[in-house]
């Protein structure tokens, strides 16, 4: 046998490997294996690399062992406030007990009432509150950020952490390896360290094909998490970060929507961060899902999700299709990316079919060529359906909201696209309010006041080079 011919052999029999694991990979789409197996086939070694690095949801195995047990040194649900069941029980209209068990099905987090909430005005709000908070901070303050830059903005959370640490406050502080990229490398980073904030860098890519043998090297940790002494919490879409936004800065300002909550749903928000930082590091931060709680008061009922490769598979499109089916009125949703799989977007078709108002907004110029295809060759099916679709044009709309009939409403870190899906570490926040729902309605209506509608009879105006250019890009989707 010369080695040209065992070569082939060896080729051939590595390519009917990746085909036949492709074939059989769980929790995926018929889509997702269709189309893999077609590249695989299409070009087999390019296929077989482009496999290897992005065609398994895997956060290695060593992180996944140490999540598992950090989370079994946690205490049971029902014996930690915040966590379980609260007494009395939260307030919540019959027609919503269904989509909070989704919720709860995600973690195990019961809704709690008893919570104060407060929307930030804008991005420079959400960070002076935040600076302010951890300024009065008493016991501990944690923090979780995508992308954390060194602004104004970001240094302004710096420098209070420094100040908080030197007053004897324990921080501890997640930033993404590849987001957070540019601070993790500053001297910043360093004088934090230095002043005995305990840092963590997590998901570093380091040498890509390296990093693929221990996990797929594109998962993110895309949360935004702050909590402050076992109380306070922050949920949303922003980031540490200038709404200028520099390193892309030509689509600025970048639109967030921040809400600081104060009450039980804090200590939800607690176990995502701690169960995160057992599985980064050696710290064990189990004492403070133990802690007392303050009496609570009426208040909001609200309930954190956090998703992720590590939780149920497509554990947050289940809750994004459970709110699109509680509406009966209304349902308005803004997302910076829109990438859907097949059960959302027939979703959200025959939720305007059935006669809800189905108002969707996305940015008209998106820091992501790609994605902003994709999500278009999707338009024209909902509006057919019914759909009203806005592009926000005063910046990059990075708001991701849902409100559901003036009722309901869930923020947070998500986006209505397949790497929130599955891919990213996400952390949202579904509130059933009136007040407060009508709070984050009204400020999408904000959004709509700075937007133009798009009409069915504009997309069906597209070149057909544009529409095969989207509906390329759509195609490919799966393969995330």
């Amino acid at each position: 046998m010369t080695n040209v011919t065992l070569y082939a052999l060896v080729i051939g029999l590595l390519h009917v490997a990746f085909l036949i694991r492709a074939i059989l990979r769980p929790n995926r789409e018929p889509a997702s294996r269709v189309a893999w197996a077609l590249v695989i086939l299409a070009a087999p070694v390019a296929g077989m690399i482009a496999y290897i690095l992005l065609g398994e949801t895997n956060v290695g195995r060593g992180r996944r062992l140490r999540e598992r047990k950090a989370l079994a040194l946690f205490p049971p649900m029902a014996s930690s406030p915040g966590l379980g069941p609260s007494v009395p029980p939260p307030v919540i209209p019959d027609r919503h007990l269904a989509l909070f068990a989704t919720g709860r099905a995600i973690n195990g987090f019961a809704p709690v009432g008893g919570n104060d909430v407060q929307l930030l005005a804008d991005s420079n709000a959400a960070i002076d509150a935040m600076v302010a908070d951890i300024d009065q901070a008493r016991d501990h303050v944690h923090i979780s950020f995508y992308i954390w830059l060194a602004d104004t903005n970001g240094l302004k959370m710096v420098e209070a952490l420094i100040r908080a640490r030197q007053r004897g406050i324990a921080c501890r502080i997640i930033a993404d390896g590849l987001g957070s990229r540019r601070l993790i490398g500053s001297e910043h980073w360093r004088r934090m360290a230095a002043a005995g904030v305990e840092t963590v860098a997590a998901l570093r890519v380091g040498n890509p094909l390296l990093r693929a043998l221990n996990g797929r090297i594109d998962i993110r940790n895309h949360r935004k998490i702050v909590v402050i002494d076992n109380r306070i919490t922050y949920c949303g879409s922003q980031n540490c970060a200038d709404p200028e936004f520099r390193i892309k800065a030509r689509y600025a300002p970048w639109v967030d929507i921040m809400m600081r909550f104060e009450g039980p749903v804090a200590r939800q928000n607690q176990y995502l961060f701690a169960s995160q930082w057992m599985a980064s590091s050696a710290g064990d931060l189990t004492h403070y899902l133990r802690e007392p709680l303050d009496p609570g008061t009426p208040g909001v009922v609200a309930q954190a999700t956090g998703t992720g490769p590590t939780v149920p598979f497509s554990a947050m499109p289940a809750l994004f299709a459970a709110l699109i089916f509680e509406a009966r009125r209304e349902l308005f949703v803004t997302t910076p990316y829109y990438v859907p799989n097949e059960m959302l977007q027939a979703a959200l078709c025959a939720c305007a079919r059935r006669g809800v108002a189905v108002t969707m907004i996305f940015p008209a110029r998106n820091d992501s060529r790609i994605v902003a295809a994709a999500s278009r060759s999707y338009y024209l099916d909902l509006l057919e359906a019914g759909v009203t679709i806005f592009e926000y044009g005063a910046g990059l709309l990075h708001a991701k909201t849902m409100t559901v009939d003036g009722e309901v409403a869930l923020i947070g870190s998500a986006n209505l696209d397949r790497r929130s899906f599955d891919l990213n570490f996400e952390n949202n926040i579904l509130i059933s309010d009136e007040g407060a729902a009508t709070v984050v309605r009204q400020r999408q209506e904000t959004y709509l006041a700075q937007s133009r509608r798009i009409t069915r009879e504009e997309v069906q105006g597209w070149s057909m080079p544009r529409r095969l250019y989207n509906n390329t890009i759509a195609m490919l989707s799966p393969l995330l």
